[in-house]
């Protein structure tokens, strides 16, 4: 197979950016680089086309090392003819591919191959050739009658070449592909409550009597299903329509329908079936179904995860971390603008001690002593209180002193807390305070800090340890690098967790650029990273333009220009008769450039566009203004909701069947996918995304089982929640904005250094999946 041409095909890109792209890869080149600098080589594929374009590669590469080692097995077997040598090579599936070499494949000890070796097989093939009607069977068996095999009636003798028809059926690639089509077209999941559980209330039990088609099973539903079976509550069938698989296989391997064979032909089709394809075809469905499952889990995490590393950064602002307890007290630590621990406190603000007045004291002095400016306060245990306990603290303080108290997740907190890097950050410190200085530093920059945490812990993923651990983390781990580099990383003040998802850098890099730093002080060049120890041309190459020097000698360096670059724009400079620190920032100036005048052969227009489009704005932070919900002070638990209430939350977590929400009460809210808009939607992810800030309505409240129904259409009123078992009467709700207090953005705006942009996001697409398509 000609791999370029293919993938060529697949994508329709053309053969001069299917070469460049993957000579590039082969060079070692990493994603985020080539999206960004080498536009002129791709043919600006960004950078979703070009993940795309390489997992498709690497695919057709396993492909190919498959292909060859069966072509060789079989060759080697004497039995590869030009026809199986055809299907083989044309073949574009791995699944497919291994069908036709099962025929071939080395066996354990089956029935069919004991009989072979009784040498049952020529009266297998008697069978079926056979055209006489009234031919005795029993007379055509016995000449293979051998009695130390076992084979020692003229029954066993038939039975036995039976079974190697009927094994010859389940092995042949075209019978199993249409057993595929069948499944996938025509059958449906089952699932029944195994008797134990029958009478009690469990998470399964919308699954108790359930069927849906394979084709139209929605992937959280599959997970939930196997979930179910795992936990040993369900039982897990697909049916498919075996008469219409008797039907072709008979059409297949019943030449004579008329001979004496016949019917017994027919029986050995029914054994088949039962046997031996009906289990092959239920595992290769289940495989390919879960693999679909697992892969739209992948995006629904990744698509959460990169809202809450893309989210807004209240800034370099001295902030207060505060982990809420009750028994325990409230861990407080300050941290000041750049992230440094400060101080550390414990207050009793709560029950059982209700040390009010102590507690407001430190929490004032705190703010005082340390210029506070921010407060963090986590969503756990106690944060509704404790945010309570904060606002009553700062409300008497003059307005332009008084700092923003936000209730932010701690998902994770406790994770990052006992982890190596936490250790490793404060090692005189016990897990509550690591934990507390997580929290404030979420608030400063949640990309700098939640990279340090895997991210299964973070809490927005779908049935996330129910898929592939392996396939998960990868997936994972690409979004984590494509937003890291797409804000871009402050080299003096980066940790070593977030220097190792910059384009080209190593954990080893990353290590030696902070010992680095500590041995010799803050860079002030980006040319100064060729000094440290492991990071040669070819790492600078892939790493430079990502890592920022806001206080560096040469203003580029703060800026995602390249430095391979830097020469065009002194030239851009000199053509218009000033220097790079003047045109940087000048609109106007730059206006008048005429960019075919500074093309190149190694230099194109969109490179050149991205370099004026970054000299208007050096250093401009993709991500949006900070904004943050404001809670009901009235609503503080459960208890306190009521049907009908309008309160403000944060979405925490999106997934295929609707988003879950904060609304304070220490419990999540779910708006079913029906609930969070005025018009079909089959993606929530088009209406609502993790971070942003929504106001919902109340619909119902259960208690018990502390589950909340909210609902995004407000403008309605309805007494119950619908029913959510299943996808249907799905709507679209007007466009959300986030909405936040216009004399809380006024502070923010105050005290942040540089007001944030949300111009560039990082372009996402939904990928399409072909459910008749075999899952890699």
């Amino acid at each position: 197979m000609d791999i370029k041409a293919q993938l060529g095909i697949d994508f329709g890109f053309s053969t001069t950016q299917i070469t460049n792209t993957l000579a590039l890869f082969d060079e070692g080149a990493t994603i985020p680089f080539v999206a960004r600098y080498r536009k002129e080589h791709t043919g600006s594929l960004d950078e979703i086309q070009l993940r795309d374009l390489q997992h498709q590669y690497d695919y057709y590469k396993e492909l190919e090392d498959r292909r060859a080692t069966i072509l060789e097995s079989i060759q080697t077997q004497g039995k590869l003819t030009p026809e199986l040598s055809a299907k083989i090579t044309a073949t574009l599936s791995k699944t497919e591919l291994e069908d036709l070499y099962l025929p071939y494949k080395p066996k354990r000890t089956t029935r069919a191959t004991k009989a072979k070796d009784a040498g049952l097989e020529p009266l297998a093939r008697q069978l079926l050739i056979l055209e006489d009607a009234h031919t005795d069977l029993a007379a055509l068996a016995t000449p293979y009658m051998v009695i130390d095999t076992g084979y020692d009636t003229a029954d066993k003798t038939l039975a036995g070449a039976c079974d190697i028809i009927a094994e010859e059926m389940a092995d042949d690639a075209e019978a199993r592909k249409e057993l595929r089509r069948l499944a996938l077209d025509e059958g449906h999941f089952g699932t029944t409550v195994k008797k134990e559980f029958a009478q009690e209330q469990t998470k399964f039990q919308m699954y108790y009597d359930y069927k849906e088609n394979v084709a139209t099973t929605p992937s959280h539903r599959m997970l939930a299903m196997l979930r179910g079976e795992k936990e040993k509550v369900l039982r897990l069938e697909l049916v498919f329509p075996r008469d219409k698989a008797a039907s072709y296989l008979g059409s297949r391997f019943i030449p004579f329908p008329q001979s004496a064979a016949a019917p017994l032909l027919k029986t050995t089709i029914e054994d088949c079936i039962e046997r031996l394809l009906s289990v092959a075809t239920e595992t290769e469905i289940r495989k390919e179904i879960r693999s679909k499952a697992e892969t739209e889990a992948f995006k629904v995490f990744g698509s959460n995860l990169r809202e809450l590393l893309m989210a807004s950064p209240a800034g370099q602002l001295p902030v207060l971390g505060v982990d809420p307890g009750f028994r325990s007290g409230c861990k407080v630590v300050a941290l000041d603008a750049l992230g440094a621990f400060l101080q550390y406190e414990t207050i009793f603000p709560h029950e059982p001690r209700n040390d009010f007045e102590a507690s407001q004291k430190t929490i004032r002095s705190m703010i005082a002593k340390h210029g506070i400016r921010l407060i963090a306060i986590g969503n756990g245990t106690a944060s509704r209180e404790t945010d309570s306990f904060i606002r009553a603290c700062i409300a008497d303080m003059p307005a332009q002193e008084r700092p923003i108290s936000v209730v932010v997740s701690e998902a994770g907190a406790s994770v990052y807390s006992a982890s190596d890097v936490a250790i490793g950050e404060f090692p005189d410190f016990d897990l509550t305070v690591r934990g507390s200085i997580s929290i404030a530093r979420r608030l400063q920059d949640p990309l700098s800090e939640l990279v340090k945490i895997d991210p299964k812990a973070i809490g927005v993923g779908q049935y996330q340890h129910d898929v592939n651990q392996a396939l998960l983390k990868s997936s994972l781990e690409e979004i984590v690098e494509s937003c890291v580099n797409n804000v871009g990383v402050n080299i003096n003040l980066a940790s070593e967790e977030l220097l190792r998802h910059v384009s080209g850098l190593t954990r080893t890099n990353a290590q030696n650029i902070v010992r680095f730093r500590k041995e010799h002080g803050a860079f002030t060049k980006r040319a100064a990273l060729l000094k440290v120890p492991g990071l040669g041309p070819k790492t600078f190459e892939q790493a430079a333009g990502f890592l920022r020097i806001p206080d560096a000698h040469s203003p580029l360096d703060n800026s995602a220009v390249h430095p391979e670059r830097y020469p065009v724009v002194e030239t851009m400079a000199a053509a218009l008769g000033t220097s790079v620190d003047s045109l940087i920032g000048n609109k106007s100036m730059l206006a008048t450039l005429d960019l075919k005048n500074f093309v190149s052969d190694t230099l194109g227009l969109p490179t050149l566009v991205d370099i004026v489009a970054e000299l208007e704005k050096p250093g401009r932070d993709p991500r949006a203004t900070f904004s943050y919900a404001k809670f009901n002070d009235a609503v503080q638990t459960v208890s306190d909701l009521k049907p009908g209430m309008i309160l403000e939350g944060t979405v925490t977590n999106v997934t295929n069947f609707g988003a879950f929400i904060d609304i304070g009460v220490h419990q999540d809210g779910l708006a079913h996918i029906s609930e969070l808009a005025d018009k079909f939607i089959s993606d929530p992810s088009t209406v609502v995304k993790a971070g942003q800030v929504v106001k919902v309505r109340v619909l119902t409240i259960d208690e018990k089982l502390k589950r909340v129904a909210l609902s995004l259409r407000i403008n309605e009123t309805r007494a119950a929640a619908p029913d959510h078992k299943t996808d249907t009467s799905l709507r679209m709700p007007p466009q959300q904005a986030q909405r936040t207090s216009q004399s809380s953005s006024d502070k923010i705006r105050q005290w942040q250094s540089a007001t944030h942009s949300s111009e560039t996001k990082l372009k996402t697409v939904k990928p399409k999946f072909n459910i008749r398509q075999i899952v890699k």
